[in-house]
């Protein structure tokens, strides 16, 4: 990792424009950014480090990346508690996706419940866990990995920023522009759910129109709904799938 591209506080804090990433938790190396948040920490508190040794994915993954690669993070958010908490991993791979997208140029989408898309390969993650009254999100972007840096052996193919258009980019700018992207998202959600946060994710549906198999079913998807379930066709019967492993014809 080059100096220029440290997320070390001195670099991100200036570029930050809103209350998320206040405060600024950072170390070189941790177990997991969850363990860096604490219960009595305001909301927009993110934690992250360069090397995380036990990060996790969905379904209990693990989710590595060589130091100096990769956003790892975790954000604090206490939303209301009659809130559903899943939906914030659609929320934040929305303002993600955004972000990306004003990055590379390329059209980035959501696919349900939790990845973002970019040329058919996963170069985001998001992991949303509620804990005594607080909502830990949990981020990760594969911003400059090598193509051998990454998992071969996962049912969405993985990818990095780097390993689609061949350009290594600092990533103190680009978790800036995702908080400032998820703190719009944020506060919509919490006006008007979901539906705050709709014209963007709908848009960016990864899993519409595709030939699907989903617990078990095959169908076609139709489109994330408003709840943040998803919907599938299954032999003309439109279904409401609210938890489960989609898994997509390429």
């Amino acid at each position: 990792m080059s100096s220029g591209d440290s997320l070390s506080p001195e670099r991100v804090e200036p570029l930050l424009t809103g209350r998320f990433g206040r405060p600024y938790v950072y170390e070189q190396s941790c177990g997991s950014t969850q363990e860096l948040l604490d219960a009595g920490m305001p909301e927009g508190a993110l934690a992250l480090c360069d090397e995380q040794t036990q990060g996790r994915g969905r379904l209990g993954r693990s989710w590595t990346a060589p130091p100096g690669t990769a956003i790892l993070a975790s954000l604090l958010l206490r939303p209301p508690s009659d809130r559903v908490v899943s939906e914030l991993s659609l929320v934040a791979g929305t303002a993600v996706a955004e972000a990306i997208e004003g990055g590379v140029g390329l059209a980035v989408q959501v696919k349900w419940p939790n990845d973002v898309m970019l040329n058919r390969r996963k170069v985001a993650g998001i992991l949303a866990e509620a804990s005594d009254g607080i909502v830990a999100v949990g981020i990760g972007v594969n911003v400059n990995q090598e193509r051998s840096d990454l998992p071969e052996d996962t049912p969405v193919s993985a990818g990095s920023l780097y390993t689609i258009d061949g350009v290594k980019r600092e990533r103190g700018p680009l978790l800036a522009g995702i908080l400032e992207r998820l703190e719009v998202n944020y506060d919509a959600w919490l006006e008007r759910g979901l539906d705050g946060v709709y014209d963007s994710l709908g848009s960016r549906d990864f899993l519409r129109g595709r030939r699907i198999a989903v617990n078990g079913e095959s169908g076609v998807g139709v489109k994330i709904d408003r709840d943040g379930r998803f919907i599938v066709d299954v032999d003309g019967e439109e279904r409401a799938v609210e938890s489960g492993e989609i898994a997509f014809e390429r």
